[in-house]
């Protein structure tokens, strides 16, 4: 009989431990365990439009590798799940391969998760490079199939793409010089 409660104090063991840990954190002043907020992972998101199919990155060399080869290694797929029915696939890293939530390209496409402040955001459609500076403004691109406030750079994609970079209200006038820089950088372009 004593058997049976081995289990139960085992769990309440482990319940009162993991309570202790959380009582730290809150202690500090944190409201979520700091390895979680150090991984975010929710500066930069990457998409490429193919075949009928979304393909959303949150790891740059992940996104490069499929530029190049066409194909990810791993990943997690939503079918008929995209905005007008496509099936995303999210490209994932080693890292993220075996995780069932927490993966950055797919609560940020979900809008779970917040991008950060400065975010890069790259789509490719159609020929076209988007680059954005906002996630808002990125999902709402995806949304309604434009960029309605846009500066468009003809030819200066690293394989003669059009780049459209999408702006706003407040810098609609002006030419985005910091966004032009970033994403000649981001794609090894001098």
């Amino acid at each position: 009989m004593k058997m049976k409660f081995l289990p139960v104090a085992a769990s309440v063991m482990a319940l009162s431990l993991l309570t202790a840990c959380g009582g730290e954190n809150a202690k500090k002043g944190h409201t979520q365990p700091v390895a979680e907020a150090a991984s975010m992972n929710n500066e930069d998101l990457y998409e490429v439009h193919h075949e009928g199919r979304i393909y959303v990155f949150d790891d740059r060399a992940t996104y490069e590798s499929f530029l190049a080869v066409g194909e990810t290694t791993f990943r997690k797929v939503h079918i008929g799940e995209g905005p007008k029915g496509e099936t995303i696939v999210f490209g994932l890293t080693s890292a993220d391969k075996k995780k069932t939530s927490g993966i950055a390209s797919i609560d940020m496409y979900e809008g779970k998760l917040a991008g950060a402040e400065p975010f890069y955001g790259e789509m490719r459609v159609e020929g076209r490079i988007y680059v954005f500076g906002s996630l808002k403004e990125m999902n709402s691109a995806r949304t309604v199939g434009e960029v309605p406030l846009r500066y468009t750079d003809i030819g200066a994609g690293p394989k003669g793409e059009t780049v459209v970079y999408a702006l706003n209200s407040s810098n609609k006038k002006v030419k985005p010089t910091a966004m032009i820089t970033m994403f000649k950088k981001m794609n090894g372009m001098k």
